[in-house]
């Protein structure tokens, strides 16, 4: 009968007019909308059009939307070898893995800190916050990496120290504010456990919460490379993405910087053409993960947003 009165509701809201000053404000909204979305789309366009750009037309014309001259030698250089490829295959494993583990602590941390009958919960709370406002530094945390955990040129450097985050962890407890706890009590009178109540009652509640965090640990480890440029040394053969990206241009710096350099032509080294397919390279394959998680992804930024 519901459905029936919203049916209703929305054919008697589809037959209304709309005013002269509603047309108005709704064609402002869009145009101001789609300018918007062209001014973020731009960039984009005009870094992949330059990366099919010769070395000679950047620098005597700038950077182009549509590609002059075109050539593939930027690629050309930097898949040479073939190495980034096994960087991408490590990439994605850390970001599967890593994201994987890390939404499953994060979830079950938040869900934690929000039961009533946990009795350390606010105590924990504010030692979670207290380490997002103060860090030790650079070096006590290097340290402790490297001479406590003996994790040199070990990937793990980069897989843990992204798992968790204070900021995740605080907005994925402020998600599960949303749920009554009145659901865990009943799954408690129902003879369930407490991973039973996690699982079966409170993930599938939290959609909208593990789309938006996982997004943002997906994110974080696909563009990793701080903690690769502390942790793993030359004697590591395969580094993550950016890292491997990274060195790529470097490496072009210092060549044309070089001795050598002098008898290499400019043309020779495709510099800028290359740090344009580095930004196509890198950004391109986690932008098609967005879609996936769109309608989870709006909805959980607006929740978290309002409850606190």
């Amino acid at each position: 009968m519901a459905k029936k009165k919203n049916d209703d509701y929305i054919e008697q809201g589809a037959k209304v007019k709309l005013g002269t000053s509603d047309k108005i404000i709704r064609t402002f909204g869009y145009v101001i909308i789609t300018i918007y979305a062209l001014a973020c789309v731009f960039p984009f366009l005009i870094i992949i059009g330059t990366s099919f750009t010769s070395e000679e037309v950047i620098r005597a014309e700038g950077v182009k939307l549509i590609p002059v001259d075109f050539t593939l030698k930027a690629y050309e250089m930097v898949c040479k070898g073939g190495a980034i490829w096994y960087s991408y295959l490590l990439t994605i494993v850390l970001t599967v893995i890593g994201t994987f583990v890390g939404l499953s602590i994060i979830a079950m941390t938040g869900y934690a800190l929000q039961r009533k009958d946990f009795p350390f919960r606010n105590a924990i709370s504010f030692f979670i916050y207290f380490t997002s406002l103060f860090q030790a530094g650079l070096a006590p945390y290097y340290l402790l990496m490297v001479q406590t955990y003996h994790l040199k040129d070990n990937y793990l450097a980069v897989l843990l120290p992204l798992l968790m985050s204070p900021w995740l962890i605080i907005l994925m407890k402020n998600f599960v504010k949303a749920i009554p706890h009145e659901i865990t009590e009943s799954g408690k009178i129902d003879g369930a456990g407490d991973m039973k109540i996690f699982t079966a009652l409170i993930l599938p509640m939290l959609k909208p919460a593990l789309a938006t965090i996982g997004l943002f640990l997906a994110l974080g480890y696909w563009n990793e490379w701080y903690q690769s440029s502390l942790f793993l040394s030359s004697k590591v053969d395969v580094k993550p993405l950016q890292y491997t990206l990274y060195e790529v241009v470097n490496k072009l710096d210092q060549l044309k910087n070089s001795v050598a350099g002098q008898y290499i032509t400019l043309a020779d080294i495709p510099q800028e053409s290359i740090k344009m397919a580095n930004a196509v390279l890198a950004t391109g394959p986690i932008i098609f993960l967005y879609p996936f998680v769109q309608k989870y992804f709006i909805g959980g930024i607006t929740v978290g947003a309002v409850k606190g």
